[in-house]
């Protein structure tokens, strides 16, 4: 029998799969309206207010166990937010005009993977045989989306993806050092919106003519001239919405409500059914093709996340 904690748990998981494989579609959809760094600082500065009121509720609760806040912590969020939301989720959002969204949604899933490498590399946390078995299978699920032999691949979206998935695996585990002391929803929370900050100060920066010149002259146009409130419509504002609110903001706080019902590895069944579910969606809603070497892909991605949650998971209950 499942308790009330872990039913509550599992319904957290099935809202964060749903948000985070509609995340890439929509993205599709807006891209065309809005210019990318706008999306990202606007997304992340909503979503970072949406997740404010839980954090400051718990740093209330650690408060009361003289675990305080200091300086050297938000210098640390302000790193994170370099790391996380002004590189990676930047690369991120490049990757989903260049490449396909059920493309971008699969190779990003394996990000959990990517951290696992991390953690072992910079915080010395074990790994295991599992681990390396699921990190191979992973490789050739990504080497058979890739699919080197086809040359009308789009190269340039999935190299982005991978960036941006390794950057963001490692802000995860650079997060982790802080996650012992707050928890992850309050450096998730402060990490969105210094990141938010750091991309709106850029933006600005893009206004400076002589800076705006270089940036167009090297073929950096996204980053010149960031426009802050054009571009949204009556048309696009419901999906506006649900990007800032409901998959950046909502999407993960369900998912770190999900960790805290259940467990860091129940909750990390998100990416296991986003590869499923994402490309079927965006055949459903974009039509986009799922060919053979994608499928193939997929199935490699989904054994390797089996091999590393399913221990996991059997020790857990």
């Amino acid at each position: 029998m499942y308790t009330t904690n872990q039913k509550q748990g599992y319904v957290c998981i099935a809202i964060t799969t749903i948000f985070f494989s509609l995340m890439e579609i929509v993205l599709k959809f807006i891209g065309a309206d809005l210019n990318p760094v706008q999306i990202n600082f606007s997304r992340f500065l909503i979503g970072g207010l949406v997740l404010l009121p839980f954090a400051l509720r718990l740093l209330r609760r650690l408060a009361e166990q003289d675990v305080l806040m200091d300086r050297s912590d938000l210098c640390y969020f302000a790193f994170l937010g370099l790391v996380g939301i002004v590189i990676s989720m930047t690369l991120y959002q490049l990757a989903t005009i260049h490449a396909n969204a059920s493309v971008v949604a699969v190779l990003f899933s394996s990000n959990p993977l990517f951290v696992l490498v991390l953690a072992y590399l910079i915080l010395r946390e074990p790994i295991h045989v599992r681990n390396v078995v699921a990190l191979l299978l992973d490789v050739v699920g990504i080497f058979c989306i890739v699919d080197p032999w086809n040359m009308d691949i789009q190269f340039a979206g999935v190299a982005l993806t991978l960036s941006a998935t390794l950057i963001f695996a490692l802000y995860t585990v650079l997060g982790k050092r802080k996650c012992h002391k707050f928890g992850g929803l309050v450096v998730t929370c402060f990490g969105f919106l210094f990141g938010s900050v750091e991309l709106m100060i850029l933006a600005l920066l893009g206004h400076v003519p002589a800076i705006a010149d270089i940036l167009l002259a090297n073929g950096l146009d996204k980053f010149a001239y960031v426009p802050f409130f054009t571009g949204y419509t009556l048309h696009n504002l419901p999906l506006v919405l649900f990007v800032y609110i409901g998959v950046t903001g909502l999407g993960f706080a369900s998912y770190f409500t999900a960790m805290e019902k259940t467990s860091a590895n129940t909750a990390a069944l998100v990416f296991f059914f986003k590869p499923v579910l994402a490309p079927i969606l965006a055949f459903l809603i974009l039509q986009e093709q799922i060919p053979f070497h994608m499928m193939v892909g997929i199935v490699f991605i989904l054994c390797g996340s089996m091999t590393n949650l399913l221990p996991g998971l059997l020790h857990r209950h």
